[in-house]
């Protein structure tokens, strides 16, 4: 009797291991999915990024740095096209 007992126990906790791992597959595919729906979707409702204000006098350098890195979320947010990235780019370097 308890071989058959530790028997259902083991088949009971692989199931209900299988079960929850399957779920977590699942809804982590269902998240990619629509991730890519999201992605797909056209950006044409998202507002234009309002013009960078020139940098003013003294740490030039990690301002244009900051402005970059602020720049480089937005294009790979897919807020910015490529063409509008290269442009305020160049504002930026002068």
């Amino acid at each position: 009797m308890p071989g058959l007992i530790r028997g259902v126990a083991r088949t009971a906790v692989v199931a209900g291991t299988a079960t929850a791992v399957s779920n977590r597959v699942s809804r982590r595919q269902a998240g990619r999915w629509a991730q890519q729906d999201d992605q797909q979707q056209p950006q044409a409702a998202a507002p234009a990024p309002a013009p960078t204000p020139p940098a003013p006098p003294g740490d030039d350098m990690s301002n244009k740095i900051d402005q970059l890195k602020q720049l480089g979320d937005l294009k790979a947010q897919g807020v910015l096209t490529e063409e509008e990235f290269a442009a305020e780019k160049r504002k930026i370097l002068g």
